[in-house]
């Protein structure tokens, strides 16, 4: 019980206080306030990936597709969805509760049953990380040695909830679009996993 009882503090990375009083300052010293809503980001960012998954084997038969897809991946239209993910990823509050210990094999692995354990996406800096976290582990000594084997569970947990705070609180949108523009299938790193989130009040 100890121990769970440290997963846990170390998992809950912030006071829902304090996290919203450091939004608020946030907001107030930048002038503004976004009129964002859930059911806007979700719509958006559910309508692009399938957009991309539909269009994608039309460009395989017919490059001419015509200026939609076009507009789909212009650079105004992807620093546009980039404000919106970010503002969306900054809605969906941290866990403050720890799951039992999660056996895993690679952060990948860790990170699959995170997201099916809290019901919630990991950023897609998050899951960026994850893939070049277990590239990095190719022909160490100990690369087939499974995850949980070198690093406590609990803590491997909670370092990704600490990554996936930097991701969600710090990065910038304009960061996001250029990564995006630079890899059309960015979509991949981005999870369809959309909790039931209260709009925020403004």
């Amino acid at each position: 019980m100890q121990a769970m009882k440290r997963a846990l503090e170390q998992v809950d990375l912030s006071s829902d206080e304090s996290s919203s009083s450091n939004a608020d300052d946030h907001k107030a010293k930048n002038g503004r306030t976004s009129n964002i809503t859930v059911d806007q980001v979700v719509d958006e960012l559910v309508s692009e990936s399938t957009t991309i998954k539909c269009d994608s084997k039309q460009m395989n038969d017919n490059f001419n597709i015509g200026q939609g897809v076009e507009e789909l991946f212009s650079e105004d239209a992807i620093l546009r969805r980039a404000k919106m993910y970010q503002e969306y990823m900054q809605m969906v509050p941290m866990p403050t509760e720890a799951h039992s210990l999660i056996p895993c094999n690679s952060w990948r692995g860790l990170a699959a049953s995170i997201k099916t354990l809290y019901g919630q996406p990991l950023h897609y800096l998050t899951n960026l990380r994850m893939k070049e976290w277990d590239k990095m582990r190719i022909e160490a000594d100990n690369e087939d040695d499974p995850l949980d084997m070198l690093i406590h569970p609990n803590n491997a947990e909670s370092c990704i909830w600490h990554l996936e705070e930097v991701h969600r609180r710090t990065s910038s949108p304009s960061y996001l679009a250029r990564l995006w523009v630079a890899d059309p299938m960015y979509h991949v790193y981005i999870d369809a996993i959309f909790p039931k989130l209260q709009n925020p009040s403004k």
